[in-house]
């Protein structure tokens, strides 16, 4: 019997593999955006080590790897940093010149590029085909929709006040973007830009994490404690959890980032000033866990492709937490220095 050449390509991978004689796989990193510092630093979860350090421009905070994970965008900002109620008449004035959203070759480990996409770009989003990227305007109020296979904007939506937190829905055919100061998500139809509902969540929503299935988003709210769910179809407020103060903790829970498990069954919140992180069960609604003392303010949340560990920026410790998802026990926390702010999980050529 002859056996089929895929099979028998990988049974002679499998057995080089075996002998030591292929190639290495992929190294995992943490890619961790020093909002402070104007770095993308690349932490070796692993080792506790950090490998690399990227210069990438003004306050870089939003991180994503591309789709075929070559690439690593980064939002960037020429405004100055204020935390919530500062008196802006009396900041610097902001270098627009230094806005947009710069690109990574990892290969070469350098900035190759930056796309304008308007002023003060905070976070973003990518379609599931790579090809568009989606981005909020913190200053303008608004939402930059980038044509990544021509480098140009697409168009521009009106949102609410200090717009952030942004996701596209699994199907690619609406966008979520969180409105800080008005305390709700604006969808959009990413084939029209026509922002189709605003839906009202907790206070200061911050982050949204869709199921696999798209049916429910999760968003985190800080100043609200809680977890706002919505039904994606409708887009309508479907529950609530509220986020019980963790054993310890400094200040009652404040959600900020989110993350959906690989298998999609949880979904992972940091909770800021709280030093912790919850578990969310998917198909309960309920926390089912709460990983405390995981550093200072943690913020931008990562997972493992194998769901097995987290990773967690603290921006006022200057680290990054490598945690145990099963024990709920802190494995090692890496100093990056500056100021940790968003979290993105790929492999290093």
């Amino acid at each position: 019997m002859t056996l089929p050449r895929s099979i028998v390509t990988l049974a002679v991978l499998a057995l080089t593999a075996a002998c030591g004689k292929g190639p290495a796989p992929p190294a995992l990193r943490v890619f961790v955006t020093d909002e402070t510092g104007g770095f993308v630093v690349v932490v070796d979860p692993d080792a506790g080590t950090v490998t690399d350090r990227i210069p990438v421009g003004k306050r870089p905070r939003g991180i994503k790897v591309s789709k075929d994970g070559k690439q690593l965008f980064v939002a960037l900002s020429g405004s100055p940093i204020a935390g919530p109620g500062v008196d802006e008449s009396r900041l610097p004035p902001p270098d627009r010149s230094a806005d947009g959203i710069g690109m990574v070759d990892l290969a070469a480990r350098k900035l190759v590029k930056s796309y304008p996409v308007g002023e003060d770009p905070e976070s973003f989003d990518l379609s599931p085909d790579g090809r568009m990227l989606i981005v909020s305007n913190e200053d303008a109020a608004a939402a930059t929709v980038l044509d990544l296979s021509t480098g140009t904007v697409r168009g521009r939506v009106k949102v609410g006040s200090e717009p952030e937190g942004v996701t596209v829905r699994p199907d690619g055919k609406i966008v979520y973007v969180t409105s800080e100061g008005d305390g709700e998500i604006a969808a959009i139809d990413t084939a029209n830009l026509n922002v189709v509902a605003h839906v009202a969540t907790a206070p200061r929503p911050r982050a949204i994490a869709f199921t696999l299935d798209g049916a429910t988003a999760f968003v985190t709210c800080e100043t609200g404690g809680a977890v706002t769910i919505i039904d994606a179809a409708t887009h309508k407020v479907a529950g609530q959890i509220e986020m019980p103060r963790p054993e310890g903790a400094p200040t009652p829970a404040r959600p900020m980032g989110a993350v959906l498990s690989p298998d999609g069954r949880l979904v992972f919140v940091s909770l800021g000033r709280a030093k912790a992180v919850a578990v969310i069960d998917v198909a309960s609604r309920k926390v089912v866990k709460t990983i405390a003392d995981v550093g200072a303010r943690p913020w931008g949340i990562g997972v493992s492709p194998d769901g097995r560990k987290l990773y967690t920026a603290n921006g006022p410790s200057n680290d990054v937490s490598v945690i145990d998802i099963a024990s709920g026990t802190v494995d090692r926390r890496v100093t990056t220095g500056g100021g940790p702010w968003g979290v993105a999980v790929g492999t290093m050529p």
